[in-house]
């Protein structure tokens, strides 16, 4: 069985690596004593036979190659996993989508969600919880196979904005006979940071921790209109006829 590749696996594959040489050292060395011990207390007319000592050199020699290739393959994956990180680097600040039904809602800002159902559904709502389980919102969901998008611009059942904090999205939807039916949702969100827990690397959004191997996608948050709005337009406009005002005034006189 092949584990995932983190930080802490390649961390413990090295330590293993490196009680192995010295395990092999100490075996080497004792093995030579040995050797040397032998070969000092040999019978000159019945000498020993040197087959049992090569094949034994044989096998030293083999595992010796075997650790230092695992000590090469050790810092590939080091070096790997540290390119990984600072290339995750760059999704900060970044919009990002994943899949989760967990999302963070600023409070002011719309949540747009995509899901998809597994197959076409009689009825299908989509609702919006808290973190506590409680439904904040619901709508009735589209019934047809496949992915669609929604868009919760915060408001509660109540009518009242929700918080800002993490939500849960969640659909359920029932097939002619009332069995469920299977669907999987992806939220977005910017990206405020990279960690790593236990090894494997997280890009924070909100509150929340999200693998960076859920990610299906990041791209440039949209820069915000700067355009004067009008009121400064009718500003410079009042401050140009002022200045056309004066300057006929002072011809004037």
């Amino acid at each position: 069985m092949v584990s995932d590749v983190t930080l802490q696996t390649a961390v413990n594959q090295q330590q293993k690596t490196q009680a192995a040489e010295t395990g092999l050292a100490e075996d080497f060395s004792e093995f030579l004593t040995l050797l040397t011990v032998q070969l000092q207390n040999q019978d000159p007319l019945s000498p020993m036979d040197t087959t049992e000592f090569t094949n034994q050199l044989v096998a030293f020699t083999g595992v010796e190659q075997q650790i230092n290739t695992n000590q090469k393959l050790d810092s590939l994956v080091a070096l790997n996993l540290g390119n990984s990180f600072s290339s995750a680097l760059n999704y900060v600040g970044k919009q990002a989508s994943y899949i989760s039904s967990e999302f963070y809602h600023d409070g002011s800002a719309p949540s747009e969600i995509r899901y998809a159902l597994d197959d076409s559904a009689f009825e299908a709502k989509i609702r919006v919880v808290d973190e506590s389980g409680n439904i904040v919102y619901e709508q009735d969901a589209e019934t047809t196979a496949g992915s669609h998008n929604f868009v919760w611009d915060g408001t509660t059942k109540s009518g009242k904005k929700a918080e800002a904090g993490t939500y849960g999205i969640r659909v359920d939807a029932l097939d002619f006979d009332g069995n469920s039916i299977g669907s999987s949702t992806v939220v977005s969100g910017t990206i405020s940071g990279i960690e790593t827990q236990n090894g494997a690397i997280f890009a924070l959004v909100g509150d929340r921790a999200v693998s960076v191997g859920n990610i299906l996608n990041v791209s440039v948050k949209p820069e915000q209109n700067t355009a004067p709005s009008e009121t400064d337009n009718t500003d410079n406009n009042d401050n140009t006829d002022n200045n056309n005002n004066d300057s006929s005034g002072e011809t004037g006189a």
